[in-house]
């Protein structure tokens, strides 16, 4: 993996995630060279003058998009804010929980990520999926298939600390479309606007937030309800099996990094055991999940596991890993690969270092890990009839 900042592995998973999700070198070059000496203090200390530098070079961009978007130049302007979206969102996602100006600065990805909407890419619509009383937020970005009937529906979820922003400047709905499908991204309860504004908390049962989901996706004219899948990435990758395990509308499910038992992952960290994705992690957790008391919290999260639940997926079901992820156990990936006996149609991919794709998630190349998923996706939708329950 690159490694801008020698020795930090969490703010070089956001310098690389970034660039593999549209930035260009030389701006996160000019945002990062100032904090150089700040990333040698650990990955805690210095995330407020992370925040600093990537706000200053979003700020940038906005001026830019603004200038062009005076001048006519709705496309130069859209995806300048597009950049911007992606910079400030990495850099609110290394901030604490507590930071003062963290809701803020989301708030602000909100509005940048609209612009790049309104004038580069009608297809992507913001949508309120009803849940429990309230909304989840998402995006759904309507195929060009869509157009003449309709097309199949892959909803993508977060991981521990990603939003719906992350998944869109990942490009995967892009990829996706070019093969005839239509992508739901999906702030489930515990990550981005869901629990940043609206308050919603993880919880071990996220087959609700499938239910919602697909409920959702049947009242379109223009879903074929017959092929709707679902992706998870990172924590994603415990939160869609689960869910595919009892939400039995799902034609597939992918687990985009395998995490088999994220419960026993906590214990390992409590002992400093592998790497941890972001900045002020215990502070984080607590968030996410709606927690105050770390003991209490590490005696649910025992419960964050797939252990007999695999075994209750009955559609195809995709596992890819890195053979080099810092954060989750390559075993985990060959656990669930192995439980998952009633799939028919089970594939475990292990991304290595020679290829690339072997961090977390494949962050290290995500293109080309993102566009094995969406391969995937598509040829077994491409069947005449998608294995069902």
């Amino acid at each position: 993996m690159f490694e801008y900042f020698p020795g930090n592995y969490v703010w070089n998973l956001s310098v690389v995630a970034t660039l593999n999700s549209g930035g260009l070198i030389d701006e996160v070059d000019r945002a990062c060279r100032p904090i150089r000496d700040a990333a040698t203090r650990g990955e805690d200390a210095g995330t407020a003058d992370f925040l600093s530098a990537w706000t200053a070079l979003t700020d940038t961009l906005v001026a830019e998009a603004e200038t062009a978007e005076k001048a006519g130049h709705r496309r130069t302007a859209g995806t300048l804010y597009a950049r911007a979206t992606n910079y400030l969102c990495q850099a609110e996602r290394m901030q604490s929980a507590s930071a003062p100006d963290r809701l803020d600065t989301y708030r602000r990805v909100l509005e940048l990520q609209q612009k790049a909407f309104d004038l580069v890419d009608p297809r992507t619509t913001r949508v309120e999926i009803p849940f429990e009383g309230t909304t989840l937020p998402a995006y759904f970005h309507r195929a060009p298939a869509a157009d003449h009937g309709p097309a199949p529906v892959l909803i993508i979820w977060n991981g521990l600390d990603s939003t719906k922003e992350h998944i869109y400047a990942s490009h995967a709905h892009t990829e996706l479309a070019a093969r005839g499908i239509s992508t739901l991204m999906v702030d489930t309860p515990g990550t981005g606007e869901a629990l940043r504004l609206g308050g919603l908390t993880a919880r071990i049962e996220t087959e609700v937030f499938a239910a919602a989901c697909v409920d959702y996706l049947e009242t379109r004219a223009d879903v074929d309800t017959a092929r709707i899948g679902l992706a998870g990435w990172s924590l994603g990758g415990y939160y869609a099996p689960r869910a595919a395990a009892f939400e039995k509308r799902l034609a597939l499910v992918v687990a985009w990094g395998a995490n088999h038992n994220w419960g026993a992952v906590q214990r390992r960290r409590l002992e400093r055991e592998g790497e941890r994705p972001v900045p002020h992690y215990w502070e984080h957790v607590l968030w996410v999940w709606g927690y105050d008391d770390l003991d209490e919290f590490i005696a649910y999260a025992d419960g964050v596991h797939l252990d007999g639940v695999v075994e209750r997926i009955t559609v195809p079901f995709l596992i890819c890993h890195g053979e080099n992820d810092r954060q989750i156990p390559l075993e985990y990936a060959h656990r669930s690969y192995e439980q998952a006996v009633h799939s028919p149609k089970r594939e475990l991919r292990i991304f290595t270092a020679a290829e690339g794709g072997a961090e977390h998630i494949g962050l290290d190349h995500l293109p080309y890990v993102r566009d094995f998923v969406a391969d995937w996706v598509a040829d077994v939708f491409a069947q005449p009839h998608p294995a069902g329950n």
